[in-house]
């Protein structure tokens, strides 16, 4: 049986509370487009004026998700991509772009327009940049649904729905974040040193083993391992020590009799005020201060 077109879109009115939340939603919506059909199906407003041989720029972000099918991508920034499904493509306000399905497969897309400083904040810290717009998450129906679930309070509009559907867009947002960089981590011998190291640094936490001697445990170089572990953390080894010692005071202060002389002997640090000076400098208050709060 053939397959027929379909699609559903929603433009959505924001109010100067609705901004005030720091993301709202312009758009949302879906297109199946069958083989050799004519690309986009809907007519739109002006400012989202579509036409693959020209491209736009949009004055706002969108998330486009490609589920089924395949076609290209280009960009001001990036050029012309073959897409494929389980992609997501970020759009750039400002930012020159064009994308198509393939004559002879068509494809399912779902977007969702938005903008607002909690994106600008992750843009300008370059969690998503222009020059990799294409997002190889592969297929999820948790994402599908999070975008009919956008679609669904868009059409209802009951009051603070611009909250409810902004907030979903984060969510997609972290999803695909979280997605694109374990895919792109997909050498397992990387994440198992890695994750070796997290369980031997843990482990030892009471009587840490310097970087260099962790590198050589685990029987691969030092520069090699600093590298690759900050690439995959975020933070360097060392970093991620002084984390775990931290956790541990935390830990023992809430949960252990020991004074806290006793606490920073048993961290191995050289005084109680060294303890104290470096406490207070990752929480703001001192061990004392934050044992009487646990309890």
């Amino acid at each position: 049986m053939e397959r027929q077109m379909h699609d559903r879109l929603k433009y959505l009115a924001v109010s100067e509370r609705d901004e005030e939340w720091g993301i709202v939603v312009t758009t949302v919506g879906y297109q199946f487009i069958p083989p050799k059909s004519n690309y986009p199906l809907s007519k739109h407003p002006d400012q989202y004026c579509f036409k693959p041989q020209t491209g736009r720029a949009l004055n706002e972000y969108q998330l486009v998700y490609i589920t089924k099918g395949s076609g290209y991508f280009s960009s001001h920034s990036c050029k012309k991509q073959k897409v494929n499904a389980g992609t997501m493509i970020l759009l750039f306000p400002g930012e020159w772009h064009s994308y198509y399905p393939d004559n002879e497969t068509g494809w399912d897309e779902y977007w969702v327009g938005f903008r607002g400083i909690h994106i600008d904040k992750r843009v300008e810290k370059h969690f998503f940049t222009r020059e990799e717009p294409l997002l190889h998450i592969g297929l999820s129906a948790t994402i599908v649904g999070l975008y009919e679930d956008v679609l669904k309070f868009a059409i209802l509009e009951k009051t603070g729905y611009q909250q409810m559907i902004s907030s979903i867009v984060l969510h997609i947002l972290g999803t695909v974040y979280y997605k694109s960089r374990n895919n792109f981590f997909n050498n397992m011998y990387v994440v198992d040193k890695i994750n070796e190291a997290r369980i031997l640094m843990k482990d030892t936490v009471e009587n840490p083993m310097s970087v260099e001697k962790v590198a050589s445990h685990l029987g691969v170089g030092y520069s090699w391992f600093r590298r690759m572990f900050k690439e995959y953390t975020g933070i360097s080894p060392a970093q991620y020590q002084l984390q775990q010692r931290l956790l541990r005071a935390k830990e023992l202060l809430t949960v252990s009799g020991l004074n806290i002389s006793e606490i920073a002997y048993q961290l191995k640090f050289e005084s109680t005020g060294q303890f104290s000076t470096f406490f207070k400098k990752r929480e703001g208050i001192t061990p004392s201060e934050f044992r009487e709060r646990s309890h």
